[in-house]
């Protein structure tokens, strides 16, 4: 799955433009690199993410198989690390 889509479907961000944005912005990367809106996520990969008071990480647990996922069920698909 893209990484443009991943971070809209597990809900990260309130649109897949945002995310797009975020990522031609540099903000976002996967396992340490910056990557493009078309960089795909797999179960493991550990997304980053550059905000104004500071990084965080996810994990990926699983990957979303419909478009957008409740806000309540975002637990089985990411999980925050230090």
């Amino acid at each position: 799955m893209r990484i443009d889509k991943f971070l809209n479907s597990v809900n990260l961000t309130k649109r897949r433009s945002v995310a797009q944005d975020m990522i031609a912005s540099g903000v976002v990367g996967i396992n340490g690199k910056i990557v493009k809106p078309s960089k795909d996520v797999a179960v493991g990969d550990i997304v980053s993410i550059a905000f104004l008071s500071g990084e965080k990480k996810y994990q990926v647990l699983s990957l979303p198989t419909i478009k957008s996922t409740p806000k309540s069920e975002q637990d089985k698909y990411i999980k925050e690390v230090a």
